[in-house]
């Protein structure tokens, strides 16, 4: 005998009878798409400044940070890091703020990681 408070057939009388259940997919999960802060070499921005920036908003040290200033001087340009975009602009947007802090005219900017 069966249980009546169980239908017989589990499809009939309850809603959604008939309808197969979708499972969805795993989304697909992409890494971010990467940028670079560039700082410019410029005639009055002191090295030490230059040095300074890249140890506080970089966390490089002492060496490295040397060694990178060097590099901006003497090829005009340098990657100070790479970072998500959003990463990127807050740190471009650190420099720049200590540097209008300092008189000094260091330029920063981002641009995409290739």
């Amino acid at each position: 005998m069966s249980d009546p408070k169980r239908p017989e057939d589990p499809g009939k009388g309850t809603p959604g009878a008939g309808r197969q259940t979708v499972l969805e997919r795993d989304p697909k999960v992409q890494r971010p798409k990467l940028w670079r802060v560039i700082l410019h070499n410029d005639d009055y921005t002191t090295m030490e400044f230059v040095v300074w920036v890249l140890q506080v908003v970089f966390h490089k040290d002492e060496s490295a940070a040397n060694h990178l200033m060097l590099a901006i001087h003497h090829k005009g340009q340098g990657v100070a890091g790479v970072f998500t975009r959003d990463v990127a602009e807050t740190k471009a947007a650190q420099v720049m703020e200590l540097a209008e802090e300092n008189g000094m005219p260091l330029q920063c900017t981002t641009e995409p990681d290739e």
